[in-house]
């Protein structure tokens, strides 16, 4: 497989939230509007993406007793690296994520991929597996945001277009998560199958 086929597959073959249904807690829970799906998705992206690499290159040493204790400890470090980076220089995206960033440590599409290919394949094959499975993610959450957030603020990417009078409230929230999901799902499935 080529270097840009990984980086393809995680985005459509095997994307993580349209494909394989990964990861539904932040997709349902974050995605009010675009920049929280997208912001969620780009740090579930970047720990993704480091984790990936880390468990590449020492996953030859770990003993299989304790595999998946030693991947959730790495995972953690670059989740509270990422919880530190963002309370410091974007506190405003942190404040909105608040709990669901200390829960990228449990998300099951990191520890998916690093069981399932980073422990198998090189540094660098891992690094574009998380590019590839991370940009699946953020541009499933950034969709899945972007039309709750039209629907029900009336907004793109927080600036105001359809007056409030004009707003459905239910897709804000929950059961509007949830209905737009399963659009979209039907929606890629169709487009991907041709």
């Amino acid at each position: 497989m080529s270097k840009l086929q990984i980086i393809a597959r995680g985005i459509v073959k095997d994307n993580p939230t349209f494909v394989l249904l990964l990861g539904m807690c932040p997709t349902l829970a974050t995605t009010t509007s675009a920049i929280n799906g997208m912001s969620m998705g780009l740090a579930t992206m970047a720990v993704l993406i480091f984790s990936n690499i880390t468990i590449s290159a020492i996953a030859r040493f770990i003993p299989d007793k304790v595999r998946i204790p030693s991947y959730i400890v790495v995972i953690a470090t670059f989740v509270t690296l990422l919880q530190l980076l963002m309370q410091a220089y974007v506190p405003d995206i942190y404040e909105t994520l608040g709990l669901f960033i200390p829960l990228i440590v449990v998300n099951c599409i990191i520890l998916g991929r690093a069981e399932a290919f980073a422990n198998k394949n090189g540094v660098l094959d891992s690094a574009l597996d998380g590019i590839g499975i991370g940009l699946g993610f953020t541009l499933a959450l950034t969709v899945l945001g972007l039309v709750r957030e039209i629907l029900g603020s009336g907004s793109l990417f927080g600036w105001k277009f359809i007056p409030s009078e004009y707003n459905i409230l239910a897709f804000v929230l929950a059961p509007g998560a949830f209905i737009v999901l399963a659009y979209l799902l039907v929606l890629f499935k169709k487009l991907t199958n041709k």
